[in-house]
């Protein structure tokens, strides 16, 4: 963005304190727009993508998948062996519910199956918003919470719906945090993320929290298959279409998993699959390796919860774009006088912009960026002009082009590891992404951007056997039919 002004007249005012709590003395100026340029240009200079940064981030993710799969602890990726070794075939029957914690939402669905002719016969689902303090009580707390939630919701069984008689009610516990899962219906949690700090649950199985709180309800329901979210995605997707290899969650936070060759994981150390094939949920928002960061992710790392971990995730997930947007108007205002001589006090406030706005702010054609007028307005207290919200649609777009391009080289580093071990399996014949998650689904802008990012990775001829597809709710799905696939009773097939 080039803007041309001629200079300034200047005058030097002592501010004694910002509404931020820091002191500073601050030069303004007529035109806003002349002081903010350099931060603006520096942003998009440490933002940037191309090319060499983009294979440089895909070749370090297949190389940190290997380390990972070879020993526990051998790179950021922990590589996390699901224990998912049967996919759904679609002859399942039979009425089965899932939970999915991944978030700041929490939903329950129940799926009637009806076998290869029905498939899904019916699917039910409520979604509830879990309070801000339960993200930062204790577990029971969380668990009570979430299973009077699941008791609520069975109770509304009806139509639809029929559980064969003496049999209980069979859960898919999707559990969207870093678990070291030690069978298919149990996994230790290895620490809280996306915000949460839940005390009293860490090393500890979070089937058995579930199940302790549903026992203190009298429910009598079973969870048969502890999955997190992109695995769930993929068995989702997969019931429908069998090319389906990789699924990634891109959402509040974000993560991906694929179909991986038991031959091909060191540390599985003779344990073999029936199928040789078993899923791995790679953790990739804790990758860290040759990610263009700027001033203001590592500040907002510095201050976050868990600082110096899930890197990649505070890059590229709905959690954190907002944000990021956030400290750098905050920056503009206090250094650059973006919003005149005073700094917008609610724009001091963390995570008050959040990435929704930046997504209504980046659809808005209006001549005028009508809906940024009114966002900022509503959001931060901002009054604006249009050469001021032209300005903060350019920092919007630097932001989310880095996260859609850096997501888009994690998909390509992952295919190009599945590759390496199959040559032909992946990049000769269509290959299937499943993408889930509320960034992917509502973010135009995003989904362009990583879908550029693999086009240029592939080369045009190999990128059109890419398919990335949308599998909405397909976690919650998948859940229920992994309850089913690993189901205590027999199936009547």
């Amino acid at each position: 963005m080039s803007i041309t002004a001629s200079p300034p007249a200047v005058r030097s005012i002592y501010l004694p304190r910002s509404p931020c709590g820091t002191p500073r003395v601050r030069m303004t100026v007529r035109s806003n727009a002349v002081t903010v340029v350099p931060i603006l240009t520096k942003l998009q200079k440490d933002c940037a993508t191309p090319l060499p940064v983009l294979r440089h981030v895909a070749d370090a993710m297949a190389a940190d998948m290997r380390a990972g799969l070879a020993v526990d602890g051998g790179s950021d990726l922990k590589m996390i062996l699901s224990y998912v070794d049967s996919l759904p075939t679609g002859n399942e029957k039979g009425l089965f519910y899932a939970l999915d914690l991944g978030g700041t939402n929490f939903r329950v669905l129940r799926v009637q199956l009806g076998g290869k002719d029905e498939r899904v016969v019916a699917t039910e689902f409520e979604q509830m918003s879990i309070p801000q303090e339960l993200m930062f009580g204790t577990s029971e707390e969380l668990f009570d919470f979430i299973a009077s939630g699941l008791a609520k919701f069975a109770q509304e069984e009806g139509g639809k719906f029929h559980l064969p008689h003496g049999r209980k009610r069979e859960i898919g516990f999707t559990f969207s945090f870093p678990v070291k899962q030690t069978s298919i219906d149990s996994g230790i949690l290895m620490k809280w993320t996306k915000g949460f700090a839940v005390s009293g649950t860490a090393g500890r199985d979070v089937v058995a929290c579930l199940n302790e709180a549903m026992e203190r309800l009298g429910l009598d329901m079973r969870v048969s298959a502890l999955v997190n979210d992109t695995v769930g995605t993929l068995a989702g997707a997969r019931y429908w279409d069998d090319d389906v290899m990789v699924a990634v969650i891109l959402g509040t936070g974000t993560n991906a998993c694929y179909v991986e060759r038991t031959d091909a994981i060191p540390k599985l150390q003779g344990q073999n699959s029936t199928s040789g094939r078993t899923i791995i949920n790679t953790e990739w928002g804790a990758f860290s390796n040759g990610l263009p960061l700027t001033e203001f992710d590592r500040d907002m790392d510095a201050k976050s919860v868990n600082p110096g971990e899930q890197i990649f995730e505070k890059t590229i997930s709905g959690m954190y774009l907002g944000e990021i947007v956030r400290r750098v108007l905050l920056k503009m205002a206090e250094a650059g006088a973006l919003f005149g001589e005073s700094v917008p006090e609610n724009l001091c406030t963390p995570f008050v912009l959040r990435t929704p706005d930046i997504s209504a702010m980046q659809q808005d054609t209006s001549q005028d960026l009508e809906a940024v007028e009114s966002i900022l307005y509503n959001v931060a207290g901002v009054k604006s002009n249009l050469s001021m919200r032209k300005i903060i649609m350019d920092v919007c777009d630097t932001i989310v082009k880095r996260g859609g391009r850096l997501a888009g080289a994690g998909i390509v580093g992952i295919l190009q590891k599945m590759e390496e071990d199959s040559k032909g399996l992946i990049f000769g014949k269509r290959t299937v992404v499943a993408m889930d998650g509320g960034l992917y689904e509502h973010y135009p802008q995003y989904r362009r951007y990583l879908q550029d990012a693999v086009t240029e990775l592939l080369g045009w001829e190999i990128s059109k056997n890419v398919v990335i597809e949308h599998s909405k709710d397909g976690s919650g799905i998948g859940a229920a039919l992994l309850a089913a696939t690993n189901s205590q009773y027999e199936h009547d097939f």
